[in-house]
């Protein structure tokens, strides 16, 4: 391979991992909830509002690496016409639309938070382990291949390829878990009042449904890609280190002194030095053969693991540069505003409550309002909330008068469950507001993403109050 190939690569890697994680979509938020609709009885506009925000959470993190390496995969490999593409594109959304199904009415029946099976360690565990297999295939250490003689009785009833895509789905169905709560928080309490299962199943695949679109529109309706040349191989490398971020970004959530030690470490560094540096170490991790090397060749594969190791430490990096609070705005302090959003209190659900209600009664002792934000680190709407919005000034600056709460539901419990009963959150993330006379508020209240110009206007609708109450 040319000099001059690897460096562009590289460059357009290192430009690629500065720039585009700020491209990505926030997803879908909370004006998307259907609850409404379905409690009036419109079913039919309340389905179209669900396909719709399934289709909106196929833009987000938590799906978009999938769609690639599906086509990868399936299409590539095995589609030999556009019917063949059809059929296997169909079964992986379907594989996905009966994870949704069920995990949809597991949460409606049990009251637990959708995607919430992440937060166990053993899942994010196997989710790793599978997506970190995937990818030694897609670096060419082996060939994904039922044996000869179970393939050929698969071929039978339809093709091996149809089973795969089928439990590809079924992955992808926990992988999207994490962004469904802006849209599916109040369709899931509605289902829940209405004990209802088959409605529960059924709106929970129609949402699925609006996560596929991208599958069929790629996968059925774009060329095959070639099955030979060396770019080819440079593509499938891509997307193997596409799948090895993903697993190492789970990971990352899954061991707090794995995501401590990075934060600690890109804080130290500083937000912009942070991406430099990410920046820099994708470049030489390009360049030391991530991308152009084979495992194929014998002498290539430790200098490709260095490169491939090296593009996994930038993209941590990367990934927990917008974390790190910017410097403070002298003029926004005097103000009032600026600098950290600072948490009166963080909590971990499954502990004893017993400070959580200390806090609670000083602030009504005090007579302030407070904000609890119910968060867990699978939960990627979460994360957009403290990246976009608790870091916006006019945001910090109305948050002084509050008695700020940050709950991690992270880790599921008995007092877990009891907490999320007691505010009635149906779904992460979850921003609920108390008066300053100690009354949970359903209005205004906060479920998914919204960016600060809508955040805000919900904090101000908790206006200032006497604290007097008649006995």
């Amino acid at each position: 391979m040319k000099r001059s190939t690897v460096l562009a690569l590289a460059s357009l890697s290192a430009i690629g991992l500065v720039f585009i994680p700020s491209l990505i979509p926030a997803g879908p938020t909370s004006s998307l909830d259907a609850s409404g609709l379905l409690a009036s009885g419109q079913l039919f506009i309340a389905a179209g509002v669900i396909f719709l925000g399934g289709f909106l959470t196929s833009l987000t993190p938590c799906v978009y690496p999938l769609i690639p390496i599906t086509v990868g995969v399936f299409g590539a490999r095995q589609a030999e016409s556009k019917g063949r593409a059809l059929l296997l594109t169909t079964s992986y959304v379907v594989g996905m639309g009966l994870v949704f199904s069920a995990l949809g009415v597991f949460a409606a029946l049990s009251g637990r938070a959708f995607g919430s099976v992440l937060g166990n360690t053993w899942v994010i565990v196997g989710l790793a382990v599978f997506m970190t297999v995937l990818a030694s295939s897609m670096f060419g250490a082996f060939e994904l291949a039922l044996p000869s003689g179970l393939a050929t009785k698969l071929n039978g009833v339809g093709g091996g390829g149809v089973i795969g895509a089928l439990l590809m789905g079924s992955v992808a169905g926990f992988l999207a878990a994490p962004c469904t709560g802006p849209v599916l928080t109040g369709v899931l309490t509605w289902v829940a009042q209405k004990q209802d299962p088959v409605i529960g199943g059924g709106l929970l695949f129609i949402y699925a449904m609006g996560i596929g679109v991208p599958f069929f529109l790629i996968g059925v309706f774009t060329m095959r890609l070639p099955k030979s040349g060396v770019w080819m191989e440079w593509v499938k490398s891509i997307f193997g280190i596409a799948l090895l971020a993903m697993a190492v970004g789970y990971l990352r959530d899954a061991f707090p002194g794995l995501r401590d030690f990075i934060v600690a470490t890109t804080t130290t560094l500083g937000r912009s030095a942070a991406i430099s540096l990410g920046a820099a170490l994708a470049f030489v991790g390009v360049v030391l053969g991530a991308v152009h090397l084979s495992f194929k060749e014998g002498r290539q594969w430790l200098p490709k693991s260095i490169g491939i190791t090296v593009v996994l430490v930038a993209f941590l990096m990367r990934m927990a540069a917008p974390n790190v609070v910017a410097p403070v705005d002298p003029t926004l302090v005097a103000a009032g505003g600026g600098g950290e959003f600072v948490w009166s209190l963080t909590y971990k659900a499954e502990e004893n409550s017993a400070t959580f209600d200390e806090v609670l009664a000083k602030a009504k002792a005090d007579c302030k309002p407070v904000m609890i934000d119910f968060f867990a680190e699978w939960c990627a709407a979460c994360k957009e909330l403290d990246h976009l919005t608790y870091v916006a000034p006019e945001v910090i600056a109305e948050s002084k008068r509050f008695v700020t709460v940050k709950v991690d539901g992270t880790n599921e419990s008995d007092v877990t469950d009891q907490m999320y009963k007691r505010f009635g959150v149906k779904g992460l993330p979850t921003v609920a507001f108390i008066d300053p006379m100690g009354e949970v508020l359903q209005n205004p209240r906060v479920a998914g993403f919204l960016p600060p110009a809508e955040f805000l206007p919900e904090m101000r609708k908790i206006g200032l109050a006497t604290c007097s109450r008649t006995p």
